[in-house]
Parts: C-alpha cells; sequence; structure tokens
C-alpha cells in the first residue's frame, strides 16, 4: 500500500469520481490513476468504487470507510510535514483562508498587510465562498482556515473560536425619506421599501428574516446578492434599499449613498474563525489568528484545539 494509492482515491471521490478532472489537480495521467486505484482495491480485496465500463459511477459500502481512512491517513502527514517545517524554523509556508467576499474585502486586509511585513516568505491564499462552502474546503483540506458567520460556529466537525460581533445596517441613496425619521428605525419602516439583501446561503439572513417574522411581517426582497458591494451598487441604482453588514459601509467611499443604523433591529451575529480537528497549526497562523482576533492567544487556541472551552 502506498501513500499515493490513498491519495488518488480521496481526490477522485472529491472531484466526484471523475478521473479525468482528479489526475489534472494531481499532475498525473489519468491511466496511472486508474492503475493504482486497481492495485490498491486488490491489496485491500475489496472494490471501493462501483463501475460501468471504465467509468466510476459510486463509491461502494466498504470503499466510503476507505476513503475515510485515507482522509485521516493524508491529515496526519500534511501535519508532520508541517511539525517538520515548524521545528526547521524556515519562516515559509502557504496559509490558506476560505472566507466570504465581506470578510476578505472589509475585515481581512489591515490583517494581512500586517501579517505580510512579518512573513514575507508565507504565500496566503484566499479562497471565496458561501459559508457552506467554506466549511467544505477545510474539511476537505483546501484550505486550513474558515472566517464566517453561522455556519463555521455550528460545524460539529471543526474546532471553531468566536471571534468578533457585527451587526447590521440600512444602505439609502441620497434624499431617501428613511434618512429623515427623527426617531430609531423600525423594521415597519424597512418594510415599506423594495429589499436589496444578502443571498439566502449567507449566514446571517436567517437572523434578519426571524426578526421581520417576529413582528408579523414579510419584506419584499427584490434581489439578492453574495456581497455587499453588490448590494450598493443596485442601491445606486434605485431598485430598493440595502440591509448589510455594517462593516461593509464606508463613508467616505461609498458616497452618494448614505447608511442608517439599523444594529437595534436585529441579533447580532459571530463571525468565526475554524479549523480541521487534530490540525497542528504553524506558527504563522496562529499569529494570523491572534491577530484577526486579540482575545484568541495562542493559550486559548491550544485549548480549544484540545476541546475545552475557549
Amino acid at each position: 500500500m502506498k501513500l499515493q494509492q490513498l491519495r488518488y482515491v480521496y481526490v477522485v471521490a472529491q472531484r466526484e469520481l471523475n478521473v479525468s478532472e482528479a489526475a489534472s489537480a494531481l499532475h498525473t495521467s489519468q491511466p496511472g490513476v486508474s492503475k493504482q486505484i486497481r492495485l490498491l482495491e486488490q491489496e485491500l480485496g475489496i472494490p471501493i468504487f462501483v463501475r460501468s465500463g471504465k467509468r466510476l459511477v459510486a463509491v461502494t459500502e466498504p470503499g466510503n470507510t476507505v476513503i475515510a481512512a485515507a482522509q485521516r491517513i493524508l491529515s496526519e502527514v500534511d501535519n508532520l510535514k508541517k511539525v517538520g517545517s515548524e521545528y526547521r524554523g524556515t519562516g515559509q509556508g502557504t496559509l490558506s483562508i476560505a472566507t466570504t467576499h465581506t470578510q476578505a474585502r472589509y475585515a481581512l486586509p489591515s490583517v494581512l498587510s500586517q501579517f505580510r511585513t512579518k512573513y514575507p516568505n508565507v504565500m496566503v491564499r484566499i479562497h471565496q465562498g458561501s459559508p457552506a462552502q467554506i466549511v467544505e474546503m477545510v474539511r476537505s483540506g483546501d484550505a486550513d482556515l474558515a472566517i464566517a458567520t453561522e455556519a463555521v460556529g455550528e460545524c460539529d466537525d471543526l474546532v471553531s473560536m468566536p471571534c468578533y460581533q457585527w451587526n447590521r445596517c440600512v444602505v439609502v441613496p441620497q434624499r431617501h425619506p428613511l434618512l429623515r425619521l427623527k426617531r430609531k428605525l423600525t423594521l415597519e419602516d424597512i418594510a415599506k421599501y423594495p429589499l436589496i439583501t444578502y443571498d439566502f446561503a449567507f449566514a446571517g439572513r436567517s437572523r434578519t428574516h426571524r426578526a421581520f417574522a417576529d413582528r408579523g411581517l414579510t419584506p419584499n426582497v427584490v434581489l439578492t446578492a453574495i456581497d455587499a458591494d453588490i448590494i450598493k451598487t443596485y442601491v445606486r441604482l434605485g431598485m430598493g434599499v440595502g440591509l448589510m453588514a455594517a462593516m461593509a459601509f464606508d463613508a467616505k467611499s461609498d458616497k452618494p449613498l448614505h447608511s442608517v443604523d439599523a444594529g437595534h433591529l436585529f441579533e447580532a451575529s459571530t463571525t468565526w474563525v475554524g479549523m480541521k480537528k487534530g490540525s497542528f497549526l504553524r506558527g504563522y497562523t496562529i499569529d494570523f489568528i491572534s491577530a484577526f482576533a486579540p482575545h484568541l492567544t495562542r493559550s486559548a487556541i491550544d485549548r480549544a484545539l484540545r476541546g475545552d472551552p475557549v
């Protein structure tokens, strides 16, 4: 049994049984991948995949167990490599972060700028997606860290730690009636206008929906988007008022739009950082987490990795 064979099996499973795509990702040939998988099946004495002609069409029951074991083994091998790099003190490596557009655009730039100064030889990769996609990237090993709301904190197979809380604002064009209110904004005020907000796949949407429902209101959502910049674009076009993360609005750069505080109307959301259970974190990864969320010290991160309360 070879480590290479386990890697081939795992990558094929991750690529939805597309051997051609797996071979491309592994920088090898399709026949080579197929041959190594068959050799592993012969050694184990079980079929890992169900075949129809030359095509793989499903994973067998024992195959699921093999793939899960392969994932654990590959993860431990990756940890061993990280341990070696850490104790050689090379200061080189890669930090892969899976996150949403809002976090990448508004929360991470200053932290990554400082990180780059301290660790010039570490390559940072940012992968963007929905919270569910972000969690899957960490599960599959395509990313070291997940930074998002709700989905990360609710995922049992990740080690998750709370970073900070945020709330929402309503974004409107100049001279909009909501700017003339002499009192605090209400949900009824928002519900009078067409609403542009985050896509249903994004964390935090459930809180806004619940707030309106608790008041017996059904907002007229005319457009949903995956990031705050798109929301602001369509508010500028006059399609409605925007409901988005307050941190994504800048009074200077977002002129001529204006924001109205809506933090008192909705339950605050929490941004979490998550990593695969059993991960070995390089020193620079711990430093990045601590810079992003100062209360997450090395000892707090170590406690979380051991399963203790942060």
